[in-house]
This record gives C-alpha cells, structure tokens and sequence, in this order.
C-alpha cells in the first residue's frame, strides 16, 4: 500500500488565493522532479486549519522526495504563509 505524509498547518485567509497557487506550483515541480507523489489533497478542517495530505507511491519515494522538496525553489516561499505546522507520516492500511 502507499505512503502518505500529512501537513497541518493555519493559513491566514488574505493570503489562501496566493498560498493555493504556490502550492500548485510547488506540486506541479515535485511531480518533475521527484517520482512516485500520487495525488495531494488540501482540507480545510471545521477549526479553520488546513490538513495536506501527500500520498506516494511507497515510503522508499517519500523519503527520497522530502530530502529534494526543502531544496526546491518553491518550497520556503509557499511554506511561508503557513504557521503552526505539525508533520505526520503514515501507512495506508485500508483504501476504497
């Protein structure tokens, strides 16, 4: 089964237009660069924070991938409209 790694973190609302576009970005350069990344998904939670789920292929592509990420162009840019961000990562287990 995947892998996934899941971001939560608050974006303030006068900068979600301009944090979805870099976040697009930001993906659209990971999948060139980095094999394996499935699909994103982006919640917005009931509390008004956001929980990012990046789902790969396998944990061997996932680790390579966040070593690459941080080096990335676009990462510190759309990281920075983030705030209290919290990592998990994960095992899919069940998937229907």
């Amino acid at each position: 089964m995947s892998v996934v790694r899941t971001h939560t973190y608050s974006v303030a609302e006068a900068d979600l237009e301009e944090f979805l576009a870099r976040r697009a970005g930001l993906i659209g350069t990971v999948r060139e660069t980095c094999p394996g990344l499935t699909h994103a998904v982006l919640i917005q939670l009931d509390d008004g924070t956001y929980h990012d789920t990046w789902h790969w292929e396998d944990a061997g592509l996932l680790e390579s991938a966040s070593r690459a990420v941080a080096a990335l162009p676009e990462a510190p840019p759309t990281m920075a409209l983030t705030k209290d961000v919290s990592t998990q990562d994960g095992h899919v287990v069940d998937e229907r």
